[in-house]
């Protein structure tokens, strides 16, 4: 059995994978197995009583699946140099990256698409998912988002205050009211957040954002307890009520696959589709389309 100790007798690496075990539902025990090390060592590992290697380190950030932005925290507390950089899409060598998310969401047309971190920001969204959320938030989605569009490529981009599409879910002035399965979706949302930043450091920037989102008023039953295990249902659509009528969408997610980037990993493409004739009418109609033929 492994040793148990206060968080303030960890190392910085062992804080780390403390919570990093916790959010992966492990204990000490299983991790070294996993990790093919002895739990001895392991605990050696997180109380500092012992330096481990660089191959060590990434074995275990490799065993507990922590994301590249994770990986290089632990590398940096355990004393050696990141290894993953942290790119930026307005940098050049990230060019042909953007073109292909401008791309995607144009090709989404007539339906609502968007980039967005780990964070659930926005960082690019089509002119249709702008006319959707349009519908429920008015002129207040170009206030919320930014303050000005992408080049004229049928993509608009975040600037200075972009945008959070977790926020405008889950809190009481922007679409939760018009979400008539608000208590499914919001807890599909939550679940997500905190499988992806349920396991940063107190004062992070990812953590405030967790935590101000786990602070707001009526959140469904569950969404404030860890369930690491829990499993994620196959499909949530989620309902927008409007005059009267619902509209129904589903929602798909991409990543890129084995990306080498911080910041390429963190990206989702958010790719929503309606679920009936009356949402896809609606959808058509709001970009002047027609229906496409049989």
């Amino acid at each position: 059995m492994g040793t148990v100790v206060s968080l303030s007798e960890l190392s910085p690496l062992g804080r780390l994978m403390r919570q990093w075990r916790v959010a992966r539902g492990l204990s000490q025990l299983e991790l070294a197995l996993r990790a093919g090390v002895s739990a001895r060592h392991l605990s050696f590992v997180e109380t500092g009583r012992a330096q481990p290697g660089r191959e060590l380190v990434l074995r275990l950030a490799s065993t507990l699946d922590l994301p590249l932005r994770d990986r290089n925290a632990a590398l940096n507390a355990a004393g050696y140099a990141p290894i993953y950089r942290q790119g930026n899409l307005r940098a050049p060598e990230m060019a042909p990256v953007a073109h292909a998310l401008d791309f995607m969401l144009r090709q989404q047309e007539p339906y609502p698409g968007m980039v967005i971190d780990r964070t659930c920001e926005v960082l690019k969204l089509n002119r249709a998912a702008e006319r959707f959320l349009g519908l429920f938030i008015g002129s207040s989605c170009t206030a919320v988002r930014a303050s000005g569009p992408l080049a004229d490529v049928g993509a608009h981009e975040a600037c200075a205050h972009p945008m959070n599409i977790a926020r405008l879910l889950l809190e009481p002035e922007w679409l939760r009211p018009y979400v008539a399965n608000w208590a499914e979706v919001a807890r599909l949302v939550l679940l997500r957040l905190r499988r992806e930043l349920g396991a940063e450091p107190p004062g992070s920037e990812a953590a405030a954002c967790l935590d101000h989102l786990l602070s707001l008023p009526g959140l469904p039953d569950g969404g404030r307890v860890p369930a690491p295990e829990a499993p994620a249902p196959p499909l949530v659509p989620s309902e927008f009520r409007k005059d009267g009528q619902v509209y129904r969408l589903f929602t798909t997610l991409a990543s890129f696959g084995t990306p080498q980037d911080v910041m390429l990993q963190e990206l989702r493409i958010e790719c929503s589709f309606p679920v009936d004739d009356v949402t896809d009418a609606l959808l058509r109609a709001l970009a002047g389309a027609t229906p496409a033929s049989a």
